[in-house]
C-alpha cells in the first residue's frame, strides 16, 4: 500500500478538471475537420487539407486521455465504505441523463431519415459499440459510443479496485507496462488477423479493424486499468517528478509520432505514455499545490461543462452543415467564423446539460437519503467498495 512519502489525504484535483476541456476540444476540432462526412467547412482544398491533416488524431488523443483519467480519478476518490450500488447509482446518473437528452436531439437532427430500431435501441441503451456495424456504433449521436465503454468500466471498477490496491508498490510499473503492451497486442492482433471487411470510411483500414482496435469497449480497459494503476504510483509518491510542460511536450511529440506510423498504431498507442506522464504531473502539481492555469475560474468552468460539450458537439456540427448549410462550403475566413460559432454553440449547450440536467439529476438522487452518520473510519482504512447497498 502507499508508501510514507504518499500525500495522507485525497487532494482535489481541479487542474485535471481543467484538462478534461482541452481533451473535449481536441474531439470537437477532429469532428469539425471531417472531410468524408462534410464537417470540414472550407472550400479552398488546401485549407481544408490542412485543417484535416492538423487534427486528424485530435479525437483518438482525446478520447484516450478520457479513459485514462476515468481510471485514475476513480481510484483516487474512492472512499471507504462506499458501496457497489451507491457507486454505480452515481456514475449512471453522471452519464445516462446527459445521453439520453442529446440521444433525443440527435433523433430530432436526423428527422426524415429512417433510423431502425436496431440502430437507435442500442445507442439508447449504450451498447452499441459492441456491434461491429458501422452503422449501429457510430449511430445518431456519434461521440456516445465512447460511453459503451465507460459504462463498461463503471460496471468493473468494484470488482478492480481491490485487486489493483494489492498489488506491490515495486510491481506497479510492470503492470502499467503490461497495461501498455495489451493494446500493443490488440493492434497486433488487428492488423495481422483481422478477418476481410470493407474499407472503414475515412480511415486506412477495414470496419473489421477499425471497430475491434478502437470501439470494442474490452479493447479500452487496457488504458482504464493503467489510470487505476497510475493513480496508485502517485498516491504512493513513487512516480517520477515529471513537468506538466516537459509531459505535455512529450504529448505534442507522441501525436506526431501518431500521425508518422500505420494508421492502427496511431490511434492510441503513441499518446497513451505521454498523456499518462501528463496527467500524473498535472495531479502531483494539484497535491502539492502547484499554481497551474488549469486551475482559474474559467478553466475550471470549461471542465465542468467538458461532459456536456463533448456529447453535444457532433449535434451542433451536424444540424448546422447537413440542416443550416445544407453541406455547402464557405471561403477561409468564413469557414474560421463558422467554426468559432459551432464551438460556442456546443459549449452554450454543454453549458445547458450542466445546469438543466446533470447537476439537478445529481443533487436529488446521486446519494440516497441517510440515516445519521456514523463515526468515520480511520484515514489509514484502504479505499473499497463492499457488496452492501
Amino acid at each position: 500500500m502507499p508508501s510514507s512519502s504518499a500525500p495522507t489525504t485525497r487532494s482535489r484535483l481541479p487542474s485535471l478538471t481543467g484538462l478534461r476541456f482541452i481533451a473535449a476540444a481536441l474531439v470537437f476540432f477532429f469532428h469539425a475537420s471531417l472531410v468524408f462526412i462534410s464537417m470540414n467547412p472550407f472550400a479552398d482544398p488546401d485549407t481544408a487539407d490542412g485543417f484535416r491533416w492538423l487534427f486528424s488524431k485530435a479525437g483518438w488523443m482525446g478520447v484516450s486521455f478520457f479513459f485514462v483519467l476515468s481510471g485514475f480519478v476513480l481510484t483516487w476518490s474512492a472512499r471507504p465504505g462506499d458501496t457497489v450500488t451507491g457507486f454505480w447509482r452515481r456514475r449512471l446518473l453522471k452519464i445516462f441523463p446527459n445521453h439520453v437528452v442529446t440521444w433525443a436531439l440527435a433523433l430530432v437532427v436526423v428527422a426524415g431519415t429512417a433510423t431502425p430500431a436496431g440502430v437507435w435501441l442500442p445507442n439508447l441503451l449504450l451498447v452499441h459499440s459492441w456491434f461491429p456495424d458501422p452503422a449501429v456504433h457510430l449511430s445518431l449521436n456519434a461521440p456516445a459510443w465512447s460511453l459503451c465503454s465507460e459504462l463498461l468500466f463503471y460496471l468493473l471498477f468494484p470488482f478492480l479496485l481491490r485487486p489493483v490496491l494489492r498489488i506491490k508498490e515495486r510491481a506497479l510499473w510492470l503492470w502499467a507496462a503490461g497495461m501498455v503492451a495489451g493494446m500493443l497486442a490488440v493492434q497486433l492482433v488487428t492488423d495481422f488477423l483481422a478477418p476481410s471487411s470493407p474499407p472503414a470510411p475515412g480511415t486506412d483500414v477495414t470496419v473489421w479493424q477499425f471497430w475491434f482496435g478502437y470501439n470494442f469497449p474490452p479493447v479500452r480497459m487496457f488504458e482504464f486499468v493503467l489510470g487505476m494503476i497510475l493513480a496508485r504510483l502517485v498516491l504512493a509518491g513513487a512516480f517520477p517528478r515529471v513537468g506538466i510542460v516537459p509531459a505535455a511536450v512529450l504529448c505534442v511529440a507522441g501525436y506526431a509520432a501518431a500521425m508518422a506510423v500505420p494508421f492502427l498504431y496511431g490511434l492510441n498507442l503513441m499518446t497513451v505514455v505521454p498523456i499518462s506522464l501528463l496527467i500524473c504531473a498535472v495531479a502531483r502539481a494539484d497535491v502539492e499545490n502547484t499554481p497551474t492555469l488549469l486551475r482559474g475560474r474559467a478553466m475550471q468552468w470549461l471542465g465542468e461543462v467538458s461532459f456536456g460539450f463533448y456529447l453535444a458537439q457532433q449535434i451542433v456540427l451536424s444540424l448546422v452543415r447537413t440542416r443550416l448549410m445544407d453541406n455547402r462550403t464557405v471561403a477561409t475566413p468564413a469557414g474560421v467564423a463558422l467554426v468559432a460559432a459551432e464551438f460556442a454553440a456546443a459549449l452554450a449547450l454543454g453549458w445547458l446539460l450542466l445546469v438543466c440536467v446533470e447537476r439537478p439529476v445529481m443533487r436529488r438522487w446521486a446519494r440516497p437519503r441517510r440515516k445519521p452518520a456514523e463515526p468515520a473510519e480511520p484515514a489509514t482504512t484502504p479505499p473499497q467498495l463492499t457488496a452492501a447497498s
